[in-house]
């Protein structure tokens, strides 16, 4: 029994190279759509690392703050005003802050972010931070992120080798005693953990208790909701309380809607979706146009418009597998060059895999649906 050849598969492969610029074309369009959403959510998780690791229930901030990028402190006494509530477990003041790091071996400086904690109580959950608590209580010393760019210099090379460490943080001679990993962000290329006292020593600029962030831990079975709720109403207006994940929201919509990067990927994304329906549609045309005597012969025997618009939307099907195969497989292998040259979480996942399928057939679909109206002028009176 022999097998039926579907006409639409006859026709995409009838001529071989107008078939492989159609998949290049659609394949162009998934790469592109792609990379823009992985740079997206690169943004979106690389800034809000920090705020996901740390160990607590509900975060003050100043509520002139918009990101980790622009904080204004506010005095840590609002933050032990919540140790009244008697849900509350304990409460820990976090400073944050931007300074010059120079290049042990360049001399070059660069912006990197710090953060002074208590070295008494761990605040991140994050490797390499609990074990080397103790090392921060000793003066100028500091943690350094081992997920940091290298324009940083070999730091954590140097101290997996077991040198000495020492570098240039804001005209102060410090010691990098461990390392941890947070990673890179837009908002930062680098981090470092050190003590509060340690902190302040750095930043000689910065008043004793005005701080950042104020974390609050609460008792086991503690209604975090209501917690947060009640806390807004009992301390000052010029305090922002969050539950942590409003915290991580807060931040990533700020890099959503208040920069210029998130809607530049967004935008992408889009003209990456007209892209590759301008080639499919191109495609589909022409396939059309040179079928056209051929289309009227079929409904000149009677197959109605209806089977007709089911072969081009086949066809448009099989463009948009075919060609989202090798742009999916080229996707992942330009994720891994950008994740080793900037050191982002440029990574696939499932999530962002199908969405783009979707869009490659919803993108074929409405290329074969505009092709259609040429296969109106299809009049069998016109060829007899």
């Amino acid at each position: 029994m022999t097998q039926k050849i579907p006409l639409s598969w006859l026709q995409l492969t009838r001529e071989k190279t107008r078939l492989a610029v159609a998949l290049s074309g659609i394949a162009f369009a998934d790469i592109l759509m792609f990379m823009q959403l992985g740079f997206r959510d690169a943004l979106y998780y690389s800034n809000v690392r920090m705020h996901s690791s740390l160990k607590g229930d509900i975060v003050l901030i100043n509520n002139q703050s918009n990101a980790v990028l622009a904080m204004k402190p506010f005095s840590q006494r609002r933050l032990y005003r919540a140790l009244d509530l008697p849900a509350v477990e304990s409460v820990h003041p976090i400073y944050l802050d931007y300074t010059s790091w120079k290049n042990p071996i360049t001399g070059r400086p660069r912006s990197i972010l710090t953060f002074g904690i208590n070295p008494e109580v761990n605040v991140f959950d994050l490797p390499g931070v609990e074990e080397n608590l103790d090392k921060l209580k000793m003066p100028d010393v500091v943690l350094f992120d081992r997920s940091s760019r290298v324009e940083y210099g070999p730091i954590a090379a140097d101290f997996d080798q077991g040198k000495n460490v020492t570098a240039e943080v804001r005209r102060r001679r410090i010691k990098v005693a461990g390392l941890f990993t947070l990673g890179a962000s837009f908002g930062a290329d680098g981090n470092l953990i050190t003590s509060d006292v340690n902190f302040l020593r750095i930043f000689s600029n910065r008043q004793t208790g005005l701080i950042d962030i104020g974390l609050i831990r609460l008792k086991p079975g503690a209604d975090i909701n209501q917690v947060t709720e009640y806390l807004r109403t009992y301390l000052p207006t010029d305090v922002n309380v969050l539950t942590k994940e409003e915290f991580i929201a807060f931040e990533r919509n700020y890099w959503a809607t208040s920069t210029a990067i998130g809607f530049i990927f967004t935008l992408g994304t889009i003209m990456g979706f007209i892209v590759g329906t301008v080639i499919v549609y191109q495609i589909l045309y022409t396939e059309v146009t040179d079928h056209l005597s051929e289309y009227a012969t079929l409904k000149a025997i009677g197959y109605t418009q209806n089977y007709l618009l089911t072969v081009i939307l086949q066809e448009a099907f099989m463009l948009a597998v075919l060609g989202y195969i090798p742009g999916f497989a080229c996707a992942i292998f330009m994720y891994q060059v950008a994740r080793d040259a900037t050191l982002l979480p440029v990574f696939m996942s499932s999530y962002r895999a199908i969405m783009v399928l979707i869009l490659t057939i919803l993108m074929c679909f409405i290329s074969g649906a505009i092709a259609m109206r040429k296969l109106r002028s299809a009049d069998p009176a016109d060829i007899f």
